[in-house]
């Protein structure tokens, strides 16, 4: 299968800081991509450069062989994108909200009122986006990300603030929107959802990755508990996050 996403010696400073090392890595359709690592990682910064919102300090990126520097519209066309927080305005329902970001992306009212179905969000009724909790402006902003049914479905720490039942049911989401062949990138700093979710794990540590292997590698290597133990062993060494403490 071609590569639908390809990120070559993409790198990211800003002020002689360097938020993300160097690094190339390359995906394909129907992959569910959990990128993991706790706050200052560089998971939302690699998140922003493929969403075209963060211009690379070194690199390319492309995406079925577009770029945003030279076909910046297709671009970005094939990318449904979900931002780590979003500050709903005015007094727009969820249905209106996401009816209003469905004309932008031509979409009907049928796959509106479906989207909101999925994410459960269909009888709020009258009840304001900005009175929403956490977790169901979460919801709204994933079914905006699935409108156009993209390519690459881009979802910045997605599961904040979703309780256990929405959890349960982002995963079965994201699953059933990879075998419809979208690639699925997210970034979480959750190692359970990756578990439960995504079958290629991408490590960051202050930028730099450290490990990217798909999950039943990983399973492999470092035996049932999975990600937990490579997470522990790759950033804290063999005796594990007590290691820091005593230190």
């Amino acid at each position: 299968m071609d590569n639908i996403l390809r990120l070559t010696d993409v790198s990211k400073s800003i002020a002689q800081k360097q938020l993300v090392a160097p690094f190339s890595l390359s995906f394909t359709a129907g992959q569910i991509i959990a990128l993991c690592g706790g706050n200052g990682a560089g998971k939302s910064s690699i998140i922003r450069m493929i969403a075209g919102l963060s211009k690379p300090s070194t690199g390319s990126i492309t995406l079925n062989e577009l770029t945003i520097e030279a076909q910046p519209e297709q671009y970005l066309a094939a990318i449904g994108y979900m931002p780590d927080d979003y500050q709903f305005t005015g007094s727009f329902t969820a249905y209106e909200s996401l009816k209003f970001w469905g004309e932008l992306k031509q979409q009907s009212t049928e796959r509106v009122r479906e989207l909101l179905a999925l994410v459960g969000l269909q009888d709020t009724g009258k009840k304001k986006v900005h009175q929403f909790s956490k977790g169901m402006r979460q919801r709204l902003l994933l079914a905006q990300a699935l409108l156009s049914k993209p390519a690459l479905l881009l979802l910045d720490e997605p599961t904040n603030g979703l309780d256990p039942y929405w959890m349960k049911q982002f995963v079965s989401i994201i699953d059933e929107t990879a075998r419809q062949g979208t690639l699925v990138l997210f970034s979480t700093h959750q190692l359970q959802v990756a578990e439960a979710a995504a079958d290629h794990i991408v490590l960051l540590d202050q930028g730099q990755i450290k490990l990217s292997s798909s999950y039943s590698n990983i399973k492999q290597q470092y035996g049932e508990e999975g990600i937990q133990k490579a997470y522990e062993q790759l950033f804290w060494g063999e005796e594990g996050p007590m290691k820091r403490v005593r230190s």
